[in-house]
């Protein structure tokens, strides 16, 4: 059978953001374009659990509230400490 049995997944560009990488990247900008710190945003957010410390531009808040908030801290960390190892 070979790659007939198999399901594949279609996007075409300007699709929603999938991955946490997507969804925090778009959030990002949504919250920069519209003159918000996006850092004091987000930590808001996780410490909070309060969507509208996110902004709905773009729909930020619904994508945002896509992963769970352990998700996106274990995002945060999994990032921070990949580049801080890429410094050693």
């Amino acid at each position: 059978m070979g790659r007939f049995d198999e399901t594949r997944h279609f996007r075409l560009p300007g699709d929603k953001p999938e991955s946490a990488e997507e969804i925090i990247e778009a959030v990002y900008q949504s919250l920069k374009a519209k003159g918000h710190d996006p850092i004091m945003q987000l930590v808001g957010y996780i410490i909070s659990g309060d969507p509208t410390y996110i902004t709905s531009y773009n729909n930020a808040r619904s994508l945002i509230r896509r992963l769970e908030r352990d998700e996106l801290l274990e995002e945060f960390v999994r990032f921070y400490l990949i580049e801080h190892d890429k410094k050693r």
